[in-house]
This record gives C-alpha cells, structure tokens and sequence, in this order.
C-alpha cells in the first residue's frame, strides 16, 4: 500500500532528474580531476552518453541501479518496490532493455561503452582507477 497520496507521489515522481544528478556530476568531478575533456549527453550517437569522448570514440553512461535494474544481485540500491509491481517491474525492465539496446548500437559504430552504477560511487578510488583504465588508449570496455 502507498503512503503518499496521489498528488504527494506526483510531486515526489515529479522531483527525480534524468540528468545533471549527484551521480553524473561525481563522476564526471573524477574525469575532469584526470584531465579528460567530454562532451554532456552527446546527441551525435544512439543513447545520449552521460559523458561522450568522441576523439577516443568512448562513452560513459552513469546508472542509478533502480532506476536501470542494476543486474548484481549483491546489490541493495537495486530492489523492487513492494506495491503496484504491475506498473514498475514493466517500467523498469523497459529502461534496461532499452539502455542495452543502445549499449549495442553504440558497439556496433565502434565506440567502447563504460557503465557506472549508482552503487559504485561508494568507492571513488577504485572507480577512478577502472574509468583510467577505461580512458587510456586501448582501454577495456565492459
């Protein structure tokens, strides 16, 4: 059972960004530390990276893990919500087929995409080395 009216979930739904969040600004705070230059929300490819390097033809899309299904099952930022199951697991389950989707399409053209989930920002350290690596000429994706 909800226990917001409503009008008060409307505001609440209403309130939550699809770029430009704490998230996105954190990692692109590491990047910039690094001395990487990007491009916001690229329009030119499939997906609109969060963060584009179209020399390097490289992407970073940031992730909230409810919002895109984060699949690690270890972690807690993925759950479902408990009521009306009917209209989110669809919902949700949309967003990650799309975002794979467009995870391809961007392969297909050649460039390496990168995903940081939400719970990853809890160790900066260690995602600053993985977007390193990421970045460097050669660069793993995955």
């Amino acid at each position: 059972m909800d226990t917001m009216t409503p009008a008060e979930r409307s505001e609440r739904m209403a309130r939550v960004r699809n770029k430009d969040t704490k998230p996105e600004f954190r990692v692109r705070r590491l990047v910039t530390a690094m001395g990487y230059r990007y491009r916001l929300h690229y329009k030119k490819v499939p997906g609109h990276p969060d963060l584009a390097f179209p020399g390097r033809r490289k992407a970073i899309f940031v992730h909230g893990c409810f919002w895109h299904r984060h699949p690690d099952a270890a972690c807690p930022l993925a759950r479902l919500p408990k009521s009306r199951l009917e209209f989110w697991l669809p919902k949700l389950e949309g967003n990650r087929a799309r975002d794979l989707r467009k995870e391809a399409e961007l392969r297909e053209r050649g460039w390496a995409v990168f995903v940081v989930w939400e719970c990853q920002l809890r160790d900066e350290a260690s995602l600053g080395q993985m977007l390193r690596l990421f970045l460097e000429p050669g660069g793993e994706t995955t």
